[in-house]
């Protein structure tokens, strides 16, 4: 039993131990004779979920052990009320809400699990505590704010990965989020005691109607403990089949750890010891080790003195013609969103930003003064041209310049709509039917389901969506594709099954594994607009301002159930992760006319206009547009950080492993 995992993505039928949404029972493997060969990559991706609760709440479930967990806690690290302290792989909560129940003021959780995040924003709201939780990744996290006196890695959640070198991630993230002088509280079952203690088969129930079966085994190398764990409901049958496996550290090597990512005063506190309330089995939260270490001083910041952080922001360039804009070059409602966009970034302290908008001269200036961090609102293309606007992040990528927003593989993947349909469908994300046509095809089949949406495989910003893209016939389908083929020469077009049901946009901003926020869902209002007219944003809704799509469609924050809405949460941020999104990114669906919500489109960099939806999300959560610009910097300038971590990281393991360093810290009497 273990508590404050790593991850909990979407279910998905086809891995062991997950039954899909529609509740059909997972597949089940029948006897296994090797445990560790039946072991997934990453299982803590999938494990914690209600059912970890439900099997394991006997123990992590249990108040008395949250408060002699914290009771111990709070002795070892010296804590006092004012500290700031940090809960990593907090799973549900536990230890930071009773941490706020005690007075504790500035008490943070970090997990990798989106399901026990929530469950734990939830608890902390209805119980009226302050504390702040967060989605991240405990090897390259970065929470903002002062450095913490305190970082806790309780309930044996510590030991998951695959490598040692993930422990070790762990632990230098950890290091740098210490204040100088802060506490590191290290909480771990005692390798040497489970390796030859652990229980190799029990069962037992968990209620009336549920019980689970475990089966145990040591590892080739006798590094992890291998563990399969079959939950069965008396009615539904099996519920999960599912393997994890945790690594087995002796006290001796969590000094050497310690000691070798650059903690200092390495102590050990004993042994802790939880309780079931069923008296059942215990696992790996049996005999557990309590270490503290101490982060030395450091190198004093460069930016001590205050200095404000300098960002170069790149845009479309004025001087040039833009195919793609109302009359083909910038309108004078283009120049004032870049002069809302200059007031907005002004606002915000601690920056000073240059502009670039000459593309003639760009990659000179860019090379002669490589700027610290990009802020990639080049949304238009090198030389305004769509078709290259991957080709700035590239350029960037060959100068070595940090910037915000996607990379080039995932801006040009996502460019090509007919890809990321796939990609979408093969993760079980509904996506509209459709019809691929080759430009050079002229035989091509007609589809046969009307109405239908016609629209440019590539291309963005609603180029080639009309009016007259919604065809009700195969005369009007085919004349508009000729129109296309004449407008858009040489370009792939896609047919569609055309959706009439609700619109809804998810903004995502952050990165998940390091820290990630899901704007209020947007949806489109089209009541206003004339029912001649079919309810589409097209090209007309963003480059027209005398069209009724402009004037006529309103926006609105969603009006959906919970469920609804964490469908269309997940479903975007497995998008994003999957395609490679960073920093902030957009999420177009709508529904068809029984109700299923399919994925449109995926706009990695999406419009960062002041009347963007993007903005008009951040706006229904209370923000400004100033406040939003701050965000995706400052998601940009975490990733890069960590990132920078990671590779320093791996750098000090490859130059430890090439001379053989190890350093090992006696172990003081508990």
């Amino acid at each position: 039993m273990t508590e404050g995992p790593p991850s909990t993505p979407p279910t998905s039928p086809s891995r062991p131990g997950r039954g899909d949404e529609r509740g059909r029972s997972p597949k089940t493997l029948g006897p296994v004779s090797d445990l560790e060969r039946h072991l997934p990559d990453e299982w803590w991706r999938t494990l914690f979920t209600s059912l970890y609760l439900k099997t394991d709440g006997d123990v992590v479930e249990n108040e008395a052990n949250t408060d002699r967990d914290v009771d111990l806690l709070i002795e070892v690290a010296g804590l006092s009320s004012e500290d700031r302290i940090l809960d990593l792989c907090c799973g549900q909560g536990r230890h930071c809400l009773e941490l706020a129940r005690r007075g504790f003021e500035n008490v943070v959780g970090l997990d990798r699990s989106r399901y026990l995040v929530r469950l734990a924003r939830r608890r902390a709201k209805q119980a009226g505590l302050s504390v702040s939780f967060h989605e991240g990744d405990a090897r390259r996290f970065r929470i903002r704010g002062e450095p913490f006196q305190c970082v806790a890695v309780l309930g044996n959640s510590f030991g998951y990965f695959d490598r040692e070198e993930d422990d070790i991630a762990v632990l230098r993230s950890v290091l740098a989020a210490l204040a100088p002088g802060g506490k590191v509280v290290l909480d771990l079952t005692d390798g040497d005691w489970m390796r030859e203690n652990f229980e190799r088969r029990t069962w037992e129930w968990i209620d009336p109607s549920h019980f689970v079966c475990r089966e145990r085994s040591l590892s080739a190398d006798r590094s992890r403990l291998v563990t399969r764990e079959v939950i069965t409901h008396a009615d539904r049958g099996v519920l999960a089949d599912q393997f994890y496996a945790e690594r087995l550290y002796s006290p001796e090597q969590v000094l050497d750890l310690l000691g070798r990512v650059g903690f200092a005063s390495v102590r050990r506190h004993g042994s802790v010891e939880s309780f079931s309330d069923r008296d059942q089995d215990l696992g790996m939260m049996a005999h557990r080790l309590f270490f503290t270490a101490v982060a030395p001083p450091r190198p004093e910041s460069r930016r001590s003195d205050g200095a404000p952080r300098d960002v170069t922001v790149l845009l479309g360039d004025p001087r040039l013609p833009d195919s793609v804009k109302r009359e083909g070059a910038f309108a004078a409602e283009d120049l004032d969103t870049v002069s809302r966009l200059r007031d907005a970034l002004g606002e915000l302290k601690g920056y000073r930003f240059r502009y670039l908008d000459h593309h003639e001269s760009l990659i000179a200036d860019l090379a002669a003064d490589p700027p610290p961090l990009v802020f990639n609102l080049c949304d238009e293309g090198f030389r305004n041209d769509a078709f290259l606007e991957a080709h700035v992040p590239s350029l960037l990528d060959l100068l070595g310049v940090p910037y915000t927003g996607a990379g080039p593989a995932c801006l040009t993947l996502c460019y090509n709509k007919a890809l990321v349909s796939a990609i979408a469908s093969s993760l079980d994300i509904p996506v509209p039917a459709e019809t691929y046509f080759d430009p050079t095809d002229h035989a091509a089949t007609i589809p046969s389901a009307f109405p239908a949406l016609v629209k440019p495989c590539y291309g963005d910003s609603s180029i080639g969506i009309t009016v007259g893209a919604v065809v009700d016939s195969p005369t009007e389908l085919v004349a508009y594709l000729e129109t296309l083929r004449r407008e858009l020469p040489g370009r792939p077009l896609l047919v569609q099954e055309y959706l009439t049901g609700s619109e809804y946009s998810v903004g995502v901003v952050g990165n998940p594994g390091i820290d990630v926020r899901v704007l209020p869902i947007l949806e489109v209002d089209y009541s206003g607009l004339d029912p001649s007219l079919p309810p589409i944003l097209g090209w007309e809704s963003k480059w027209l301002p005398d069209s009724p799509y402009w004037t006529d469609i309103e926006y609105r924050q969603a009006k959906i159930d919970g469920d609804t809405r964490r469908r269309l949460a997940d479903r975007s941020l497995t998008l994003f992760e999957r395609l490679g999104c960073r920093d902030y990114a957009r999420f177009d669906y709508r529904a068809d006319a029984s109700g299923e919500i399919k994925l449109l489109e995926v706009n990695p960099n999406p419009g960062w206009c002041w009347d963007g939806k993007l903005n008009l999300m951040a706006e229904m959560e209370g923000l400004t547009y100033a406040d939003l610009l701050r965000l995706i910097i400052e998601a940009a300038e975490d990733r890069v950080a960590s990132a920078r971590l990671a590779q320093r990281s791996t750098a000090a393991l490859v130059a430890g492993a090439s001379t053989g360093a190890r350093v090992v810290h006696p172990s003081p009497r508990p």
